[in-house]
């Protein structure tokens, strides 16, 4: 089945291929044949109900510094695409919100991986507080008293922004840290949403796993470890990664999650584990597949594309 695939993302010209899951998603499709183009979330349009971007078709190639070659730009309706994928990278504020209000139009006539409603409705660190028995003691709060008291029960703490992303303004604060205040009042004038408190887990430093599931199913996992001057394991801020398995813990982790994330028609996810605590799902932009990938693991950019051409066809 050739379809016709658009990838609303950040600029392809700019992304660093070798660690890009969506370019890894597009290098798939168009070894299957599939027509590939690309548009930005701001390029997007409603007009008398009816959505549509600017898009230019891009041919892709894995060459550092040669890979895409965009066609010219043209404006199209977006139902006119059999798949649209939403890789652009958080972070998730109005205009992302707005951008899968917009994508829901074409729904569901186009398949939008993942699906936007779902992702609008079900923030990875919100979303991730459905399952409070897989889940490390967790405060939403921008209370100082509840966050002082959360303090005081668990002693030391991460805190981080509820929307936050990539490991961004993560900060580690123990029971009796002198900077606890200068850090509320710079998350006070800094973030108007609540933050996410948890129990700092000090396994950690063996790292912190992602797992890819794909359709509800557990596919691939890479191990991310944190660099020996930082508790932030992801690889934009320095983390190691290493090939894994999944443990038993792990394994129990994804079937009791699996159900609900095919349910919410979420068919590309990467949850975070540490020492068998979940502490988020990531439904917005994943990551992850090339690592697993280069590290000997399977390629899951094949077993995304099946699983899409697979709800494309019960659509259908």
């Amino acid at each position: 089945m050739k379809l016709r695939v658009a990838v609303q993302m950040d600029p392809i010209e700019h992304i660093k291929i070798a660690g890009d899951s969506t370019f890894a998603l597009m290098l798939e499709a168009q070894a299957r044949g599939h027509e590939l183009f690309v548009y930005g979330a701001e390029q997007l349009s409603l007009r008398d109900n009816k959505l549509t971007a600017r898009v230019r078709p891009v041919q892709v190639r894995d060459e550092v510094g040669n890979h895409a070659t965009l066609g010219e730009e043209f404006r199209t309706e977006m139902s006119a695409f059999d798949v649209v994928l939403m890789r652009q990278d958080p972070p998730f504020d109005l205009a992302y919100i707005t951008a899968s209000h917009l994508l829901e139009r074409i729904q569901p006539k186009v398949l939008v991986v993942n699906d936007p409603f779902h992702v609008r409705n079900a923030p990875e660190k919100i979303l991730v507080t459905e399952f409070p028995d897989l889940m490390p003691p967790t405060l939403i709060s921008r209370d100082r008293a509840e966050i002082e008291a959360f303090r005081a029960e668990h002693g030391d703490i991460v805190m981080k922004p509820l929307y936050g992303n990539g490991g961004a303004s993560v900060f580690k604060v123990t029971r009796r840290d002198p900077n606890f205040g200068s850090l509320f009042d710079l998350f006070s004038a800094t973030f108007r949403e609540p933050w996410v408190c948890q129990r700092f887990l000090p396994e950690v430093v063996q790292g912190d796993k992602r797992i890819i599931l794909v359709d509800g199913v557990a596919a691939g996992a890479v191990n991310r470890v944190p660099s020996g001057d930082d508790i932030r394991s992801n690889m934009v801020r320095g983390g190691a990664a290493e090939a894994t398995d999944l443990s038993p813990r792990e394994k129990e982790i994804c079937e009791t999650i699996g159900p609900a994330l095919k349910r919410m028609g979420l068919i590309f996810v990467g949850i975070d584990v540490i020492d068998g605590n979940l502490t988020e799902i990531n439904v917005t932009s994943p990551t992850g597949i090339r690592a697993i990938k280069r590290l000997g693991g399977p390629d899951l950019a094949i077993t995304i594309w099946d699983a899409i051409e697979t709800n494309r066809k019960e659509r259908a």
